[in-house]
């Protein structure tokens, strides 16, 4: 019996110790990145960057993959099906808050391993240089005299774009949203330049070289007050009689089950990557928002926002 203790012991010893070794060298080899958007939208721009600079924190190349489809639920859906051993990470995005209340997928922050939170914006309103409505009032009595006859877009059915366009169209006492699904924001505003929707709802950064090139203008920020980059835009509350404001995130995940010690590791460069210079400096050029919760904050920040846009999601119709 003892001599079975003194060998169980030392096997334990052994698996902890080999363990620690692979924790340790973590990473050796290449990491895969995947964007469940397609390229030239926020998502895949700030994935890029974060695993530019988290190349050099880790020592290891990371290849990003974009596998957009389903409004993101196939991207997220591989990144939660694959090894968690922390060569398969993901940009998780604000949709996860919302799969499982729209009935699209059973999967939510449970599925992953949150890494951490790097990026939350606040989207606006936008329509085409020669649209008829001047200001987001004219927008919002357009909604009260007829919402069905206003087609609109910026991402996926349920999202936080769809979100907020339905919650304004609530706000205004319109009966139907009129929403044109698409793989996220670039081709949302291709719609809107060629006149298949009267309204976008896309981040500022995204809409950013065609509000320069005169193309689109924006009607208001969905954030409470004014963005410091674009001074000129008003708030919801400021254009218009209602009020609305909501806003997107964006963060690094793995799948479920990740070794506690590679998480750690992951979280530490990731923070470190998120209080650079470099990257502050890339997000502050294109106006996006850096923001940082990182490990067990970012779990409790997920379930928080899967909470509330469950709220605001039952609150416009839309969960089932």
């Amino acid at each position: 019996m003892k001599v079975w203790k003194t060998l169980a012991g030392g096997a334990l010893a052994m698996v902890l110790s080999v363990g620690a070794v692979v924790a340790q060298s973590y990473p050796d080899r290449p990491i895969t990145l995947i964007v469940p958007w397609g390229a030239g939208g926020g998502s895949d721009a700030t994935a890029r960057i974060v695993a530019q600079l988290l190349e050099a924190e880790l020592g290891q190349p990371i290849n990003v993959i974009n596998r957009p489809g389903g409004g993101s639920v196939i991207g997220h859906t591989e990144i939660s099906t694959a090894t968690p051993d922390g060569y398969t990470l993901g940009n998780i995005t604000t949709e996860l808050s919302m799969f499982h209340w729209l009935d699209q997928t059973e999967l939510s922050y449970k599925d992953f391993t949150p890494i951490g939170l790097y990026n939350a914006d606040f989207g606006g309103f936008f329509v085409a240089a020669n649209s008829p409505y001047k200001t987001l009032q004219d927008l919002v009595d357009a909604i009260r005299a007829d919402s069905g006859s206003i087609p609109a877009g910026g991402a996926n059915t349920g999202g936080v774009n769809h979100l907020s366009y339905a919650a304004l169209v609530q706000a205004a006492g319109g009966d139907k949203v009129f929403w044109v699904p698409s793989e996220g924001a670039a081709p949302a505003l291709q719609l809107l330049t060629s006149g298949a929707i009267q309204v976008a709802v896309v981040q500022f950064p995204e809409a950013k070289a065609l509000m320069d090139a005169g193309e689109i203008r924006a009607l208001a920020t969905l954030d409470t007050k004014r963005n410091p980059s674009f001074p000129d835009v008003p708030t919801v509350a400021e254009a218009s009689d209602v009020n609305v404001s909501m806003s997107g995130w964006r963060g690094l995940a793995a799948p479920k089950g990740l070794p506690d010690d590679i998480r750690a590791k992951l979280v530490a460069a990731l923070e470190k990557v998120v209080a650079s210079d470099q990257y502050s400096e890339f997000m502050a050029a294109r106006q996006f928002s850096p923001a940082w919760a990182g490990g067990d904050d970012f779990t409790t920040y997920l379930a928080d926002r899967d909470a509330s846009f469950g709220e605001a999601l039952k609150a416009v119709g839309l969960a089932k």
